[in-house]
């Protein structure tokens, strides 16, 4: 295991760049174009739009709800294992679904076993990216995470013409050979040890004194090592605590509130954009190509956000990039049900694509700003396990809607409210903020930085906690007088 005092921005993290860009067309990209199937298996076992539509969802779902077991495995066991086992997962999901006799078959092999193997290999794929990068980070997730429009654009036509060759079995056998494939950028993810993922014993039980001999020793060893023999209860207690207490960050809680509304409003449309088209009068090909025009403007997107927030003009507000890419998305939404043609359709899917993998490049990104990147594969793991119970309802909501409404406008409308909501929150929420500090200037004039260290002699004193102003002048002091 390689060890950094940062992230390299370069080497070998491209590599793990291509990884994650080839985990996210076997996992992103082939979930969108199970839409393709739905028509299919609508019609061969003779069910509504609601039931059909559980399909979907409960991929998306369990791909999302099980993102923290991939996380932990990635942390505990290795990314490398993680992302090979969810491979294997994911294609023998994909195998057995050829041979459905039932939705409620399709539910289990398609739903749970293949969105169990997608989320082994997601989260962990992500998070090694943001390990690898720093300065380059959102120009990294843009390129990875372009996989997901590039693997649409191929595929939807790819998996439209394999329908038409060998029925929806065949090309449901077909694509669990292709999924395999994630054991090969499973084998990419050389584990990388950083500077700031080591803790010192001070730092840990937030001891007040500490030799500088030992502390200089501890430097050089993990976290958990030299306490294991000492305070092994202790010790483990905090490393678990210690990787989730980012769920008490305020900008956190707002994020993960947001991201609830934001992946309501997102999923129904993947799943629902090519039967509207085909209601409308949209050909199957021409259905099938809304797809792929709408996966090739996602990568414009992820690429060129990702190069455009890495620029010094627009890093400090990547957080006001990724709440408009939101609101964007949802403006779309509202607009859908007065386009009824394919002609009117095409700038749909281009303004829809280009701002989805606008703001899928800036989930990551928003993430690791808002705990820091020791924290981010548990974070994403959370961020994506919060994807979970929307991706679950809001197809069959939506398909609840048509079968009712007879339909889309209300499916469509609910969809694009959600995520301009979901845009307003966190647009609230740092204006909040900003007045916030703007009244209170005294306030953070008085605050000290949560931790002071200074030496005398041989001794190193630490002081966690905020500290008044006569106490920071206290430490000045006794500091000077050291050094005389």
């Amino acid at each position: 295991r390689a060890r950094h005092a940062g992230p390299p921005d370069g080497g070998w993290g491209w590599m793990i760049v291509a990884g994650c860009f080839l985990v996210t067309i076997c996992t992103r990209a082939v979930t969108r174009c199970i839409s393709i199937f739905f028509v299919e298996f609508q019609a061969y076992f003779g069910q509504d739009y609601a039931r059909t539509a559980w399909i979907h969802s409960i991929v998306d779902c369990a791909t999302m709800l099980c993102a923290p077991l991939g996380s932990l495995i990635s942390n505990h066991v290795s990314c490398q294992v993680g992302i090979m086992l969810g491979g294997l997962l994911a294609s023998t999901g994909l195998i057995l679904s050829s041979f459905a006799t039932s939705l409620e078959h399709l539910y289990l092999s398609l739903g749970v076993l293949t969105g169990l193997g997608f989320a082994l290999c997601y989260s962990p794929a992500i998070a090694m990216v943001g390990k690898y990068f720093n300065k380059r980070k959102a120009l990294a997730y843009g390129i990875a995470m372009s996989g997901s429009g590039i693997g649409t654009f191929i595929l939807a036509p790819v998996v439209q013409l394999l329908i038409e060759q060998f029925s929806w079995r065949g090309a449901l056998l077909i694509l669990g050979g292709f999924v395999l494939n994630l054991c090969v950028c499973g084998a990419l993810m050389r584990p990388i040890s950083l500077k700031e993922d080591c803790k010192t014993a001070p730092e840990l039980l937030e001891q007040n004194y500490v030799p500088e001999k030992e502390k200089q020793d501890l430097k050089r060893i993990s976290i958990c090592s030299p306490l294991i023999k000492l305070w092994p209860h202790e010790c483990l207690c905090y490393c678990s605590w210690k990787e989730y207490d980012f769920l008490l960050m305020p900008g956190f809680m707002v994020l993960a509130v947001s991201i609830l509304f934001m992946a309501y409003g997102c999923s129904p449309l993947f799943v629902y954009l090519v039967p509207y088209a085909l209601s409308v009068g949209v050909s199957h090909h021409q259905a099938a190509f809304l797809m792929s025009i709408l996966g090739v403007i996602d990568i414009i997107g992820n690429i060129t956000f990702g190069w455009l927030t890495d620029r010094r003009c627009l890093k400090k507000h990547r957080y006001f990039c990724y709440l408009f890419a939101v609101g964007m998305d949802g403006l779309s939404c509202l607009f859908l049900p007065v386009l009824q043609s394919f002609p009117l359709l095409v700038p749909f899917s281009f303004t829809f694509g280009y701002f989805d993998g606008a703001y899928v490049t800036l989930i990551p990104v928003v993430t690791a700003d808002a705990v820091g990147t020791p924290l981010l594969s548990s974070a994403l793991g959370v961020v994506y396990f919060l994807h979970a119970i929307p991706y679950l309802v809001s197809p069959p909501v939506a398909g609840w809607l048509v079968d009712t409404t007879g339909s889309y406008t209300a499916s469509f409308l609910l969809c694009g409210f959600s995520m301009i909501f979901s845009s307003a929150l966190l647009c609230f929420a740092r204006l909040a903020k900003k007045i916030k500090r703007t009244h209170l200037p005294s306030l953070s004039g008085n605050t000290a930085l949560k931790q002071h260290i200074w030496t005398n002699g041989a001794i190193a004193y630490s002081v966690t906690a905020e500290l008044d102003q006569r106490d920071v002048e206290f430490a000045v002091d006794t500091n000077s007088f050291s050094k005389r």
